[in-house]
């Protein structure tokens, strides 16, 4: 079973301002550097994903391509390759917290079917799943 991390996307509020943020710092692959590098790497590369919290829920996830360490001692830092493809998720609540966590897949969200939203704004979707009414 794969492993996941689970980060804060600071910055970004919904999903379209984090693929408008990467067409505007032309960003194909996603590196997300880290002071910390994960001690069960090899877990997050047998199919894990990073998923990011936006404003206080789990919003989206991104299949996690390679983990590096450059550096060492004091100034060593991370280097997490994401798949450029951003995979929205059922909103799932999470409080603040630095840095990130390992996140069991048994916690994790559903991927959400980019076909089943039709044309409702995603605000209205959030809301009717809170209600469980879809």
């Amino acid at each position: 079973m794969p492993l996941h991390l689970i980060k804060l996307c600071v910055g970004c509020d919904t999903l379209e301002e984090l693929a408008a943020w990467r067409v505007a710092h032309r960003r194909d692959a996603c590196v997300v550097r880290t002071r910390q590098t994960p001690r069960r790497a090899d877990e997050l590369l047998n199919g894990g994903s990073l998923y990011w919290v936006m404003k206080g829920a789990v919003r989206c996830r991104q299949t996690i391509l390679d983990v590096n360490t450059l550096g060492a001692g004091k100034e060593a830092r991370c280097e997490i390759t994401l798949a450029p493809a951003v995979l929205a998720t059922s909103p799932a609540p999470r409080r603040p917290f630095q840095g990130w966590r390992y996140f069991d897949p048994r916690e994790a969200p559903f991927d959400l079917d980019p076909w089943a939203a039709g044309e409702l704004p995603s605000g209205v979707a959030e809301e009717l799943r809170e209600l469980g009414a879809w």
